[in-house]
């Protein structure tokens, strides 16, 4: 089959998946195409807003309409490692442990509040997002393919939060803000009454087999070396712009690869075998932002984001 065939075939399952969505999260398309895109490209999802923007019925929703398990863990202070991996319990008919799985045994997970947790249970999730497994007691165990980790975040200077280490931030591919609703969406939610009640009727547009036929579709999607030229080119701007006493320092490979498969993935959405500069645009403040820390509380610099200065400072190829 050919790519152009694939990317045609491709767009018209996630237009399908997409107006769905739109259907429950009013208002907020490019928050679902980014959202989209993460799962896409195999990534795991951070959204950062104030409570009742609607974190937890967007990843309930994109879960329904994927077709996939789903599973939600609110995070506390006093939670625990086991609470989310699982624990093992002495059977005395058999006369041994017997383990019983966690919550993150499952297609979806939802970490709700996540920097609510302590980071010795925060960093209960670094194996699995990375490696796809648990490790536990001498054992590993699998978990289910396909797996993400759809986190929410309350702003940092909310009361009870632990910011997250940038080994954790790293973890999440992309972090989207929701916003405010604008008002044509915000008096349909009233009439509503919020599309968390709506979105128990959500259907499956997808399965796990054919969502996982569609992240295979990502690497067939060509990126040429003018492209590559562009991401080593943005790469090397954080590492000469963000490695100082001011931020935490500049992309790391990971994230380089980050940007490449975001930038695909959002390719394949446009129904496109082939990457432009827009794509690594449209990607690049969601895939780059959170691993560019400032140090402080200032999130921007000058009254610009970080995605815009970096865009405004490289030249496009």
């Amino acid at each position: 089959m050919q790519v152009n065939q694939i990317s045609s075939t491709a767009q018209a399952t996630i237009e399908k998946i997409i107006t769905a969505t739109s259907r429950i999260i009013l208002g907020k398309q490019q928050q679902i195409r980014l959202s989209l895109a993460c799962i896409l490209a195999g990534g795991h999802l951070l959204i950062e807003d104030l409570p009742g923007m609607g974190k937890t019925t967007l990843a309930h929703t994109l879960a329904q309409v994927l077709g996939l398990a789903f599973k939600r863990t609110q995070f506390t202070s006093d939670l625990l490692p086991a609470d989310i991996l699982g624990v093992s319990v002495f059977d005395r008919n058999t006369s041994s442990f017997q383990f019983h799985p966690g919550p993150i045994f499952t297609n979806v997970l939802l970490a709700d509040e996540i920097n609510r947790a302590t980071p010795k249970t925060q960093s209960a999730l670094l194996e699995a997002m990375e490696e796809g497994q648990v490790s536990l007691e001498g054992n590993t165990h699998s978990l289910p393919a396909p797996f993400f980790v759809i986190a929410t975040q309350n702003p940092k200077h909310h009361i009870g939060t632990f910011a997250l280490p940038e080994s954790q931030l790293d973890r999440f591919l992309m972090r989207i803000q929701l916003g405010y609703p604008d008002a044509k969406s915000e008096r349909a939610l009233l009439k509503n009454q919020g599309g968390r009640i709506l979105a128990g009727s959500i259907h499956a547009c997808v399965d796990a087999a054919t969502l996982l036929q569609l992240q295979n579709q990502i690497s067939l999607v060509h990126i040429s070396e003018a492209l590559l030229d562009y991401l080593q080119a943005i790469i090397a701007y954080t590492r000469l712009h963000y490695s100082n006493v001011s931020y935490a320092g500049g992309l790391s490979p990971r994230a380089g690869l980050a940007l490449r498969q975001c930038a695909q993935a959002w390719a394949l959405m446009q129904g496109r075998d082939f990457v432009i500069p827009e794509d690594i645009q449209a990607v690049l403040p969601s895939v780059v932002e959170h691993r560019l820390q400032i140090v402080g509380e200032q999130p921007y610099t000058n009254g610009i984001s970080i995605g815009d200065q970096i865009l405004n400072g490289v030249q496009i190829p």
